[in-house]
């Protein structure tokens, strides 16, 4: 059975408060992977209260987005995402490492897992999209939302790229304060990255204890099909939090207070 829990999350907080000395636990290190079309910039404020908690947190940004957005290249493929991740894991020398993966980011979470698991304590996968070894994104999301992306991709993306939809796409009410920064630094995405596989040698997270935290209100509808395979996961925990997509935007200090917990 998984074992869930639910956790309420606000729309925005005034001000973000340090983790207390109860949820710490320790000193951990934190790697923060985003989504489609955003960057580490996303995780500024969790990665703030997680340190000011005395965690180390990395949040590196993936081949073609944010401030590597001139990068971006038709030959941008999964394993290239996977690699971005597993050479940070590498290049910093991390052990005992709670990976996580918002969204897209879940992806190359699993990839890592698959290669290095010798650096990863747990696995957390934020509202994430999830595949198993040879399936791609394109492969498993609902038709109509691939055939809109693939418009997309047409009509605006040089045959290269998906624009980026609006913040409200990713459950960020338009009156949020932090709407107009979403909104400036969202990136056009690879879609390499879409239509290639993800490429692993193991089942899916490769034995290494796993979260999957669900972004509850309003449900992300793209990944209905996550949610249905995770529910029959065996000894992973499922978790909710009562916020959008966009947990690190919208609900920081729930989602640093729940990524604290875990591992």
């Amino acid at each position: 059975m998984n074992r869930r829990t639910v956790v309420a999350g606000g729309l925005a907080a005034p001000a973000l408060a340090a983790l207390p000395a109860a949820a710490q636990g320790g000193g951990k290190t934190f790697v923060l992977l985003h989504g489609a079309w955003h960057g580490g910039w996303c995780w500024r404020d969790v990665a703030e209260v997680l340190r000011a908690g005395g965690h180390r947190v990395f949040t590196p940004t993936q081949t073609g987005l944010g401030e590597r957005k001139h990068l971006m290249s038709r030959e941008i493929t999964l394993d290239t995402f996977v690699a971005d991740v597993v050479n940070v894991l590498e290049a910093e020398e991390l052990e005992d490492v709670i990976l996580v993966g918002h969204s897209f980011g879940g992806l190359g979470i699993s990839g890592a897992a698959d290669r290095v698991p010798q650096r990863i304590r747990h696995l957390v996968y934020l509202d994430s999209l999830i595949l198993e070894g040879g399936q791609s994104p394109f492969g498993i999301l609902p038709a109509e939302v691939v055939a809109q992306r693939r418009q997309l991709v047409q009509e605006q993306g040089q045959g290269i790229f998906i624009p980026p939809p609006p913040p409200s796409a990713f459950g960020i009410p338009d009156g949020h304060p932090n709407a107009a920064w979403v909104r400036r630094r969202l990136t056009p995405h690879p879609v390499g990255t879409y239509e290639s596989p993800l490429n692993l040698r193991n089942p899916v997270g490769n034995g290494r204890p796993a979260t999957y935290i669900i972004a509850a209100e309003p449900i992300y509808g793209p990944l209905e099909v996550t949610r249905r395979w995770v529910r029959n996961r065996p000894g992973w925990t499922v978790q909710e939090i009562r916020t959008g997509h966009d947990t690190m935007v919208t609900a920081p200090e729930e989602t640093a207070r729940m990524l604290s917990a875990i591992g």
